[in-house]
């Protein structure tokens, strides 16, 4: 079983923190409840933040040319307000080492913390949307960091979705804490453990990051993390495609050509049959091929961040069906 870094995530304070709501309510999310006993939280509430008291009127983002953002009840304008406060919230996060950040999970659709299919206004009065978009504070986390763990606790009901955040969390996690060693051999083990993982998002990606560890041009060690990590963020930026997957796990399955039966490798490549028509879940083949890894003491395989790219914990297979659209 694998030894997990804490992720640092900023969170939503209204997502199972606090009741900070406009209506006084709290959000409850199995999602974010979950990654209690394995993240470190920083919660946030940038309505509250603001001055806006709790309850309060409603905020609303108007004006899709000029986005501003008012309170139509008391007729007041936050746009500066916001603004103001997301410059000073955010930019301390931006460091690198052990205080920095590997990702965000915001409150779905709200005019502050929303990341997209939020309701923008022609005015104040308004009663229909002219359209959609990011609340301001989500839209500047999208701006700042691209490269980290981004998403909304809506989305995160879809297990896809879910498992893609979550193994891209806990790698940036991971790296943060290799990053923060500054020592060449961590940067060496990072890439060894993960590069099957990486494999699986984009060989062409895995090979470029193969070449920035061997450095042939002997760069500084904190020069050549900071190149790695812009990497790895790309490397990361979409979830793997199943055909990846599926060759990670043939190539897994040579390092047992001569230890299985007909029959067991027969019932590997059955399942993975079964995940490339979409009727089996990857986590399937992936059991499979970690009880071989097991049974035969192999230590390279044991060591990939593939087979347990998050803590088993939170492995879940439930779905609510909402925010498919990847």
């Amino acid at each position: 079983m694998r030894e997990f870094a804490r992720p640092r995530i900023v969170s939503s304070k209204c997502l199972e923190f606090e009741a900070c709501r406009y209506n006084g309510g709290r959000i409850t999310s199995d999602e974010v409840r979950q990654l209690f006993p394995h993240a470190d939280f920083i919660p946030v509430c940038p309505e509250v933040e603001i001055g806006l008291g709790i309850p309060r009127s409603p905020i609303r983002i108007v004006n899709p040319e000029d986005r501003r953002l008012v309170q139509p009840e008391t007729g007041r304008d936050l746009t500066s307000d916001m603004k103001r406060f997301l410059d000073k919230f955010l930019a301390p996060l931006k460091k690198v080492g052990p205080d920095g950040i590997d990702g965000f999970i915001l409150k779905y659709r709200s005019p502050s913390c929303g990341l997209k299919n939020v309701k923008v206004f022609a005015d104040a009065e308004s009663k229909t949307p002219a359209g959609k978009g990011a609340g301001f504070f989500g839209a500047a986390v999208r701006e700042r960091f691209p490269g980290l763990a981004v998403e909304d606790e809506g989305r995160l009901k879809d297990y896809r979705i879910r498992e893609a955040f979550l193994t891209r969390l806990f790698t940036l996690s991971s790296f943060r804490q290799t990053q923060a060693s500054g020592q060449m051999k961590d940067l060496v083990r990072f890439q060894s453990e993960n590069k099957l993982l990486l494999m699986a998002h984009a060989e062409k990606h895995m090979r470029a990051l193969g070449k920035i560890v061997a450095n042939p041009d002997k760069r500084p060690v904190d020069e050549l993390m900071s190149t790695y990590r812009e990497g790895l963020e790309q490397a990361l930026a979409s979830p793997p495609r199943p055909t990846s997957c599926i060759n990670v796990l043939m190539h897994a399955l040579g390092y047992f050509k001569k230890q299985l039966s007909s029959e067991e490798k027969s019932f590997f490549l059955a399942a993975l049959e079964d995940f490339r028509g979409k009727r089996l879940p990857l986590s399937v083949p992936v059991g499979i091929m970690r009880s071989h890894i097991v049974r035969f003491a192999e230590a390279y395989l044991g060591s990939q961040t593939f087979f347990e790219p998050y803590p088993a914990g939170l492995v879940s297979v439930t779905d609510s069906g909402k925010g498919r659209d990847l």
